[in-house]
């Protein structure tokens, strides 16, 4: 039975989400600004096309915590006596507000009224759906399922043949440029796509199946050599499918891109979960913030995708900047200070819901 939580999970996506509210407040991009030509600055933005930066990480393991946190949510609302069958009206409604955020997110970002289905909750929308229909199955038929996902996004970008999309590796030209024509009548400035929806359904399936492992596999050791494997493997298998001519494009989460980000992500997973390997105590004191972050995961995504970028830079630079002009601290370094300050900012707010046991749950 399910009577408590995993700290792992919890830490790490609110590992991940301290990541995305970080770039929400500029913290990249001001650095950037001073050190146009670092590599390690470069990770922290997406590659341009074909490759994988730290960023590119970011999302697929959003999307298989994601999973993991559902497989412990379901399954500890079954030991408590509900239903796989009652549970579907809560997945849907879910699914369907997590749609409508994303949309809303969008909306936000630019000041208008739009119709666009790039936002990573959108994706997770329908990620969600499909992973807790495969909850209740075998591992082998949920890795086929997700398999299935995969080559059959491949198969329609390579085998398409529709004239003016049938590139599958070029942007703007490949057949998710054609699904999005025909979903929004528009193609994504970033060349995203809607459609990847689709690859990305088997990060969440995968992440579900890291959560059942890490509940009905012992002892803990074999846990965390099998989370080291498999991440191995996926990193392995992934680059070894870009060096065979599939190249590793995040923006139409190809083949490669998909099984190699999973596998950077399940070793992350695994480091984190080595770390609370010993009856949930410990081996290092990590940041108490993550742990809040990762409780009330949906909220500090919206509050810093929402407010942080369009209002809260703004403010603090009001008095960042001032302090800056008084200290004679170039512009630059004032614009960093403030990225980071904003970001002060989100966790404090994490962690002051956290000690008063505000949730907000979709």
């Amino acid at each position: 039975m399910i009577k408590k939580r995993f700290p792992a999970i919890d830490y790490f996506r609110g590992f991940i989400l301290v990541l995305l509210a970080a770039e929400s407040a500029g913290v990249y991009s001001k650095l950037q600004d001073l050190f146009p030509q670092s590599f390690v600055v470069q990770q922290f933005f997406h590659a341009s096309w074909e490759g994988l930066h730290f960023l590119d990480l970011f999302q697929p393991g959003f999307m298989m915590i994601a999973g993991s946190a559902l497989y412990f949510s379901t399954y500890k609302r079954i030991d408590e006596g509900a239903s796989y069958a009652e549970l579907w009206p809560k997945v849907l409604k879910r699914s369907f507000l997590l749609l409508f955020f994303g949309i809303i997110l969008i909306c936000v970002h630019r000041g208008e009224m739009v119709f666009e289905l790039w936002n990573v909750l959108c994706q997770l929308a329908f990620t969600t759906l499909i992973t807790f229909a495969l909850l209740r199955f075998s591992i082998p038929l949920q890795l086929a399922a997700s398999l299935f996902l995969l080559l059959l996004s491949h198969s329609l970008y390579v085998f398409t043949d529709i004239p003016g999309f049938d590139q599958a590796y070029t942007p703007d030209k490949n057949f998710g440029s054609y699904i999005d024509m025909l979903l929004m009548g528009k193609l994504s400035s970033g060349h995203w796509i809607a459609m990847n929806a689709i690859p990305t359904a088997a990060h969440t399936i995968w992440g579900a199946l890291i959560g059942r492992l890490i509940h009905r596999t012992s002892p803990p050791r074999t846990v965390l050599r099998t989370l080291i494997g498999l991440g191995l493997l996926g990193i392995i298998v992934g680059y070894g499918l870009d060096l065979a001519g599939l190249p590793i494009i995040k923006r139409t989460a190809t083949l490669s891109f998909t099984v190699a980000s999973a596998g950077w992500v399940t070793l992350m997973m695994a480091l984190f979960y080595a770390n609370w390997i010993h009856d949930d105590k410990p081996r290092f004191q990590l940041p108490a913030y993550l742990n809040s972050m990762g409780n009330n995961s949906i909220f500090i995504y919206l509050f810093f995708e929402t407010l942080v970028p369009q209002w809260l830079t703004k403010t603090t630079y009001v008095f960042v900047g001032f302090a800056a002009k008084l200290s004679q601290i170039p512009s630059d370094w004032a614009q960093v200070i403030n990225a980071f300050v904003a970001l002060a900012i989100v966790i404090k707010v994490a962690s002051f819901l956290d000690s008063k046991k505000i949730y907000w749950k979709l």
